[in-house]
């Protein structure tokens, strides 16, 4: 398995890289990011073989799927899987600011809006945005946010799009896995084609594994493991570092230093164990990772090419660090 490899994405009939890269880096999480240096992320990615790329309008509000757009428009459209959501709309004086973002344009910003009309114009601009005619993957970002309105006029917006053949695939983007398995059940048929799971199937935390992922292999919904790096704790656990946590919960800095003691013994770096684990089950089609740098598209790749031996895994279970019923890459 490598990271290039092409695999078919469930039943959309898209094709895509078993590792896929994330942009929300590029549009300013955390830190601001350059445009030529964004537009050089995308680059080494693509030149790696990385054919799946994953934005959102929130990201910098409307910053990364334009740079998105920029950098991709000159490779061809068949070559690649390009997935944006939809749920907020990126407006003058939006009100839902996230403090997660370093540099936004000014005066804009997202409001929630999962309706019908709301999911046409946030279609429509993101297009604009992305210099493109049709969005291969939409997710429904976030639908906890406004679980009603999602499941009904989110989903039948998008349902009615893949129909036209605007949009390939319907998809949610949770970070929560209950509520990944409750959209799934309550959508009208044939439901979502795609789940984008964010940081829930991990070295960390396995909350996806009991219900979401078996049911997504039962109805042949395609996952796409985000969030492995677990914002980047993984990479870095020092305070105030760039992934979100003030300061480490105690809990998960044990987690990270057992993990990093089992990586240590079989000479296997924690990022490989890392973005390799989640294909260990067949639901997961890719695994998401982000990037705000070409050395970091770059050493993510190396990660996911790195041989892990079958004992590794059997150590870590010994270890309690993963259940004994979770599947691992070549077992």
């Amino acid at each position: 398995m490598r990271a290039d490899d092409l695999v078919p994405l469930g039943r959309t009939g898209l094709r895509v890289s078993r590792l896929g890269l994330g942009l929300a880096s590029v549009g300013g999480l955390f830190a601001p990011v350059a445009q030529d240096t964004a537009a050089a992320v995308i680059d080494t990615a693509w030149e790696a073989g990385i054919r799946l790329y994953d934005t959102a309008p929130v990201y910098g509000y409307g910053r990364s799927e334009s740079r998105t757009g920029a950098a991709l428009a000159s490779r061809p459209r068949e070559a690649y899987v390009l997935c944006t959501k939809v749920g907020r709309i990126i407006e003058p004086g939006g009100p839902d600011t996230q403090p997660i973002w370093a540099d936004p344009p000014p005066g804009l910003g997202p409001r929630l809006d999962y309706s019908y009309a709301g999911v046409l114009r946030c279609i429509q601009e993101s297009l604009a945005r992305l210099r493109l005619d049709r969005i291969d993957v939409v997710h429904v970002h976030d639908p906890d946010e406004d679980f009603p309105t999602a499941v009904r006029e989110a989903y039948r917006a998008l349902a009615d799009l893949r129909d036209a053949g605007t949009v390939r695939a319907v998809s949610i983007g949770v970070n929560h896995a209950p509520v990944a398995v409750r959209f799934l059940r309550e959508a009208a048929p044939p439901g979502p084609d795609c789940v984008l799971l964010a940081g829930r199937y991990t070295l960390l935390d396995q909350s996806g594994l009991d219900e979401l992922l078996p049911l997504c292999a039962e109805r042949g919904v395609a996952v796409m493991a985000a969030g492995v790096y677990q914002g980047g704790l993984l990479a870095d656990p020092r305070p105030g570092a760039l992934h979100g946590y003030g300061a480490v919960p105690r809990r998960l800095l044990w987690r990270v230093r057992a993990w990093a003691a089992v990586c240590r013994a079989f000479d296997v770096p924690l990022l490989a164990a890392a973005v390799q684990f989640p294909l260990g089950h067949p639901a997961v089609t890719s695994v998401v990772v982000g990037a705000r740098s070409p050395d970091e598209v770059t050493g993510s790749v190396d990660s996911f090419n790195h041989p892990v031996p079958p004992g590794f895994w059997r150590a870590v279970k010994a270890a309690g660090l993963l259940p004994e019923h979770a599947p691992t890459p070549g077992g």
